[in-house]
């Protein structure tokens, strides 16, 4: 997780009205950078210069596993929710508009990878796997802020405006 990468997907994610944003990492060394880059925006300088900035980033919540994501995210609700997952390699999932659909009757819980993507035993859960996002030609890499504002477009955006 970059820099980069809080920012912009806490600020699509706050665009879309996305009440949550997880962090997954088990490693106390990255939680304890995004719990510093969080704070600067939240509560330091970076609070008073950009408080927008700030607004975005209040979703974020750093756990170390998957499982406390689920867990709280589901206390949160007060019903369980349906982990959703993702991978540039995936065609064996639903369409972003079943996705869509199911969203009406399910809190989900979008779950999204990065560098090499989700750990394959994830998949073995049984969980949704959402369709990989396909441009026109083969090449089929992109950033996790990049896919993370495309999909949360397809399945929270404004459909009158396609």
């Amino acid at each position: 997780m970059t820099n980069l990468d809080l920012h912009d997907i806490a600020r699509a994610a706050r665009t879309y009205g996305v009440h949550r944003f997880y962090v997954v990492t088990p490693v106390a060394e990255q939680q304890a950078l995004v719990e510093r880059i969080l704070g600067h925006w939240r509560d330091g300088h970076g609070a008073n210069y950009n408080p927008h900035r700030g607004e975005a980033l209040s979703l974020i919540r750093t756990v170390p596993s998957l499982e406390g994501a689920l867990e709280d995210w589901s206390l949160e609700l007060g019903q369980p929710a349906l982990p959703v997952l993702t991978g540039a390699n995936r065609n064996d999932g639903i369409t972003s508009a079943e996705c869509r659909k199911l969203n009406c009757s399910h809190p989900l819980m979008l779950t999204l990878g990065t560098g090499w993507g989700l750990a394959p035993e994830l998949f073995a859960n049984g969980w949704t796997v959402l369709d990989a996002i396909r441009g026109c030609g083969d090449y089929n890499h992109l950033s996790v802020r990049s896919a993370a504002a495309i999909i949360l477009d397809r399945l929270l955006g404004d459909e009158t405006r396609s």
